[in-house]
């Protein structure tokens, strides 16, 4: 692989490949759909597990697209997997965070910048997110409802002050609307717990991962604030 910098553009592709194989992953670890709905992969030379749902695919796809599209525009604040039960109530947050280090104007983005690492240990550093991942459950434990429920899951964009998501192409309808304030970073409650897992610096754009638990699952016997504010997926994350 190549030892070349990273241009603004690689590392965009780099990041928005990752949070995919990131988010199907999340879903296999925390059990939100039976195992037999995934295949074994190899990406980043370390295992991985891809849905074979293309309902699902399609949303997770569809909404990576998405948020790929905020990024080249230095609007992403952060990327929020939102683990939640039958009521809608945030159990687990796993936050992808994104900080632009530098500014690029268009006509650079293409070009390699000076001291970014490259494209081969970028994919060494998210082997390693990886492998935190398929861990996690010795961190957080088995994800426990009650009566037998199923927890299901939502993809939530936080974008930077003052800005909003970009207008839908070519009449499609727009991929965000409006999230519950709970499903959010800022809905969160003092008492939830947060968890440092990686972060990687790029030097163009970083990224950090983090998985935060709520108060409503370390207490299940709080209630939930459902206001609403942020950005959410529009589509349906129930795979039929």
């Amino acid at each position: 692989m190549s030892e070349t910098p990273l241009t603004w553009n690689q590392a965009v592709k780099g990041i928005t490949e990752f949070i995919e194989v990131a988010i199907h992953t999340i879903l296999y670890v925390r059990q939100i759909y039976p195992a037999d709905l995934f295949v074994r992969r190899k990406k980043y030379d370390t295992p991985v597990f891809q849905s074979r749902h293309p309902a699902l695919n399609e949303y997770i796809s569809g909404t990576v697209k998405a948020v790929s599209d905020e990024l080249v525009l230095g609007n992403v604040d952060k990327v929020v997997v939102v683990i939640k039960d039958r009521n809608q109530v945030a159990l687990e947050r796993f936050i992808f965070s994104i900080q632009n280090m530098i500014e690029v104007e268009s006509y650079n983005k293409d070009t390699s910048v000076q001291d970014a690492m490259s494209s081969a240990q970028l994919g060494q550093y998210f082997r390693s997110f990886l492998i935190k991942l398929n861990m996690i459950e010795s961190q957080l434990g088995l994800l426990e409802l009650p009566n037998g429920d199923e927890a299901s899951f939502a993809i939530v964009l936080e974008l930077k002050e003052n800005t909003v998501p970009s207008a839908s192409k070519d009449d499609e309808p727009p991929p965000w609307v409006p999230a519950d304030r709970q499903h959010t970073t800022s809905g969160a409650s003092e008492e939830a717990q947060l968890h440092l897992l990686r972060a990687v610096d790029t030097g163009i754009i970083n990224i950090s991962l983090a998985v935060q638990e709520s108060e409503e699952k370390l207490q299940p016997t709080k209630d939930p604030d459902d206001s609403a504010h942020d950005i959410e997926g529009q589509r349906n994350a129930q795979a039929s």
